[in-house]
C-alpha cells in the first residue's frame, strides 16, 4: 500500500492506520479523510467507514442530493458503490496487496426498499471463514473467488438491499499480463 500524507504533512503507513482507526475517533476520521483522496470519485457521495475491527465493517452512505435519484430516494448506483466498498474492504486489509491481487469480478444488488435516510453497509466474516473460503485455498489453485454478502438498512432498520460481491483473490506471482 502506498503510504499517507496526514492533513499535517507527517507520513502514515496504512496498515497503521487502519489498525488505529479501530480503536481511535481520530484515525477513524483520519481513515475516510485518507479514503477520499485515494479514491476521488467516491468523495462527493461522503461514504463512510464507520466502524472497522479485523473481520467486519460498517460503512454509511448519506441521505444528501449527491446520492438521490429523481424520485429523492437513495440512488441504486449509490447502493451498488457502497455494497462493493463494504465487501471488498476487509479482504483489501487482511491481505498484502504486494502478494495478492484482489479484483470485483461481479455486483449484484437486490433493491427491496427505497432509502429516504442515511444508509448502512455491514459485511462480517471470521478468521476462519478467510482461512477456509480464501487463505487455505490459495495454497493449491491458482486463484479463489469468494462472495461478500452485504445487507444495506436505512437508519429506521427497514432493509434496503442484500448484495453480493464476488471477489477474485489470486497470488500475484499467478497473474499473467501477456498472451
Amino acid at each position: 500500500m502506498v503510504n499517507i500524507v496526514k492533513p499535517n504533512g507527517i507520513t502514515m503507513n496504512p496498515a497503521k492506520l487502519i489498525e488505529k482507526a479501530k480503536t481511535s475517533s481520530f484515525y477513524l476520521w483520519l481513515l475516510n479523510w485518507s479514503l477520499d483522496r485515494m479514491i476521488p470519485f467516491n468523495r462527493p457521495h461522503g461514504f463512510r467507514v464507520i466502524e472497522i475491527g479485523d473481520y467486519h465493517l460498517r460503512t454509511r452512505l448519506p441521505y444528501k442530493t449527491k446520492n438521490l435519484n429523481h424520485l429523492k430516494g437513495l440512488h441504486a448506483c449509490a447502493l451498488a458503490t457502497i455494497t462493493e466498498i463494504t465487501g471488498g474492504f476487509i479482504f483489501v486489509t487482511r491481505l498484502d496487496p504486494k502478494k495478492y491481487r484482489i479484483i470485483l469480478k461481479k455486483l449484484e444488488v437486490d433493491y427491496l426498499y427505497q432509502g429516504k435516510t442515511d444508509a448502512f453497509g455491514e459485511f462480517r466474516i471470521t478468521e476462519a471463514w478467510m482461512n477456509e473460503h480464501v487463505i487455505h485455498p490459495l495454497q493449491s489453485a491458482e486463484s479463489v473467488e469468494v462472495v461478500s454478502e452485504v445487507k444495506i438498512s436505512d437508519s429506521l432498520g427497514n432493509q434496503l438491499t442484500s448484495g453480493r460481491a464476488t471477489w477474485q483473490i489470486k497470488d500475484w506471482a499467478k497473474v499473467k499480463t501477456q498472451s
